[in-house]
């Protein structure tokens, strides 16, 4: 898939608490990704807070969109189409991205091309490599967990997903119990490499589907840490996240293995800011010597929410023609598409 010339997306992420809009030219080359993020306002309150993070995208977005064009060197005269994160995510984050696309698509007279906040985690891996079909994505965030088949560019079907948490929300509430700040996950990831898996954790839904959950194995990591402060006993910090984290990484690796094996797919992605996990990136990268699988996971920089990869995702977009009104709406919940 290519255009006859070179191709320039804005792309532009506001569905949490990341203020980010970038640059890409034709996919896969980075030409600038301004992230303004909110972790200090939001550490004050142990997690995001709507309303807040709402505000403070208001204040930002202006200020972002001028410094990625600045570094960018580039107009929007010179901007062949905006691509925008439409959803999932919170409705008022979403909002003010969504208003400030469908503005600058009006007022430059732009293609607005809509872009699932999901399949922004998965072009994220363009900057590593072209992606290559037919392929396996492992989806891990704070909102998702799913296996997706793509045989082609926008091509989804959902194999397996969670039936309760997701495990980027399962990290930051287990590292609340055990008293570490917002946001947990990294801190949690961290600590686990520091500890021994000695606390016996059950492995969750493990069985031979493609779903997962995670809320039994949440409660059972409560349940252990009121039990040792009832008897007094001192709670192994790093123990208990070494403990933890490897019965995730385990769990994911195991349906991520039978996914792979059951389709006979041989290209593997791992996408979303859980893929900034260390521990997952090891194992991932182990599964694919053992099956000889490739294996892409983005850099630690397009592993969270930015605009790079929604501008990446929205250039595939582009390509094929998709294309939405100045009357898209944002949507807080909505399936990959």
């Amino acid at each position: 898939m290519s255009q006859k010339k070179d191709t320039y997306i804005l792309g532009i992420e506001s569905s949490c608490d990341e203020t980010s809009i970038a640059v890409v030219k034709n996919g896969t080359e980075c030409l600038a990704n301004i992230v303004s993020s909110q972790i200090a306002i939001h550490q004050n309150y142990g997690g995001v807070v709507p309303e807040i993070a709402s505000r403070e995208h208001i204040k930002n977005i202006t200020i972002v969109l001028e410094e990625c064009l600045k570094k960018a060197h580039l107009t929007m005269q010179e901007i062949d189409a905006i691509a925008i994160a439409y959803g999932p995510g919170l409705i008022g984050s979403l909002l003010v991205g969504l208003e400030a696309a469908k503005t600058l698509a009006y007022l430059y007279n732009k293609p607005l091309i809509p872009v699932h906040h999901i399949a922004g985690h998965i072009y994220a891996n363009s900057f590593v490599k072209p992606l290559t079909f037919p392929l396996l994505a492992l989806i891990v965030s704070g909102g998702h967990t799913e296996l997706v088949w793509m045989k082609d560019h926008f091509s989804f079907q959902k194999l397996g997903s969670t039936l309760d948490d997701a495990v980027g929300e399962c990290y930051d509430k287990v590292a609340r119990v055990i008293g570490l700040s917002y946001p947990g996950g990294p801190l949690l990831d961290k600590l686990a490499f520091e500890g021994k898996p000695t606390y016996s954790l059950p492995h969750p839904l493990d069985d031979e589907s493609y779903n997962f959950s995670f809320s039994g194995l949440k409660s059972a990591v409560i349940h252990l840490y009121h039990q040792c402060e009832q008897k007094g006993e001192t709670l192994r910090q790093a123990d208990l996240a070494a403990s933890f984290q490897k019965v995730v990484v385990e769990t994911l690796i195991k349906k991520t293995k039978k996914a792979l094996q059951d389709t006979g797919c041989r290209n593997l992605i791992i996408a979303g800011g859980v893929s900034a996990n260390q521990g997952l990136r090891t194992a991932a990268i182990e599964l694919g010597k053992e099956l000889q699988v490739e294996v892409s996971i983005p850099p630690l920089s397009y592993c969270t929410d930015n605009g790079a990869m929604v501008a990446s995702a929205g250039y595939y977009a582009y390509c094929l023609g998709r294309r939405a009104d100045l009357y898209l709406n944002s949507q807080s919940q909505e399936e990959l598409k």
